[in-house]
């Protein structure tokens, strides 16, 4: 009999949230769904059950889109998608607890692999830090050389892709210099003094005027067809094999990326005066 691995940090292996945990989830992202007004398209494609591996692009708004489309498969499906968290996150004993009980767990190929292999939703971002830190010009881009690691999990474990895409958060804060912009230099130092990338540097953003607060545009979301993983699973060169599926799924996202940007184009309510003057029938 096969031993069963854990996850690291103690994070358990399913999670069942209670009433109260689905009312906070609700009450956490009330306040992104009144501002953003999201839509979603393709839920249908969601498996119900089994393992599934939700890829997706990210956006400057990381921390919020996602949540709101996890919401969203959990309220429709009730299945909850578990997320990979940051190693800063994680590091944090409350607020680990706190991601924990949500079914969150810290990003590491080792969690990922233990889920899918449990049958559990998971969703990953393959451009990672580098695609959230995009600079000007870059919007909606996928930046994904070299990333084939969530090929080859999927492939390891037979789960299915699920290609989502996320169209609004590029669009929340205008970026005023990125971090490659020569002005940056100073918190380049700080971002490589503490061991991360230079490509890691955050850009200086704006969003409402000169606040930080985020322009209420809409939110988009796209689920793909699921891909099927196993005509891969048999390949004797696992990297052509990974790299080839990387492709294909990059493929796929990028024309559910193009649906939603012409859905966003042709929207009238795209914007919160958009959204105001059409529920006034002007």
């Amino acid at each position: 009999m096969t031993e069963t691995r854990g996850l690291t940090d103690g994070a358990p292996l399913h999670v069942e949230l209670t009433d109260m945990d689905r009312r906070a989830i609700e009450l956490l992202v009330a306040p992104s769904r009144a501002w953003f007004s999201p839509r979603f398209y393709g839920l249908e494609n969601f498996p119900l059950d089994g393992p599934v591996l939700l890829v997706g692009n990210h956006t400057l708004a990381g921390g919020t889109d996602a949540p709101l489309l996890a919401a969203e498969i959990l309220a429709k499906h009730d299945r909850l998608v578990r997320g990979l968290a940051e190693n800063v996150l994680i590091d944090v004993p409350v607020l680990r607890d706190a991601l924990q009980r949500l079914g969150i767990v810290r990003g590491n190929r080792h969690n990922c692999t233990t889920l899918l292999e449990q049958g559990e939703a998971v969703a990953v971002f393959p451009g990672g830090g580098r695609e959230a830190m995009r600079g000007k010009g870059q919007k909606y881009q996928l930046l994904w050389e070299g990333r084939t690691g969530f090929a080859r999990m999927a492939i390891a474990t037979g789960a299915p892709i699920v290609p989502i895409a996320m169209v609004g958060g590029d669009d929340i804060y205008d970026i005023i210099f990125d971090g490659d912009h020569p002005v940056m230099s100073p918190l380049r130092k700080v971002v490589t003094g503490l061991g991360l990338r230079a490509n890691l540097t955050p850009p200086l953003i704006r969003g409402l005027g000169p606040t930080l607060v985020p322009k209420p545009e809409r939110f988009y979301f796209s689920m793909g067809t699921p891909i099927d993983t196993t005509p891969w699973s048999e390949a004797t060169d696992t990297e052509a094999a990974a790299r080839e599926l990387q492709s294909v799924t990059r493929k796929a996202l990028e024309e559910e990326l193009a649906f939603l940007l012409a859905e966003r184009d042709r929207d009238r309510g795209r914007s919160l005066l958009g959204r105001t003057l059409s529920g006034l029938g002007l």
